[in-house]
């Protein structure tokens, strides 16, 4: 049976001279984020964790090794 997403979270946020987006959601037992760079939306990192704590951090890492 195919798993449902819940706990949705989208927010924006600045990395350097980029304005990125970060998605968020619940996925069973694991926290799924992926980042973008709002225009054109490109997905530049994603992570899978435990919680969405770290998820977000994971993803936000790899976020800032890509642009910087």
């Amino acid at each position: 049976m195919a798993q449902t997403p819940k706990n949705h979270q989208t927010r924006t946020e600045s990395i350097g001279k980029w304005t990125v987006r970060i998605r968020s959601y619940q996925l069973g037992d694991a926290y799924i984020c992926t980042i973008d760079n709002v225009s054109p939306g490109a997905v530049i990192a994603r992570s899978t964790a435990a919680t969405r704590a770290d998820a977000e951090s994971e993803a936000l890492a790899q976020a800032k090794a890509v642009i910087a």
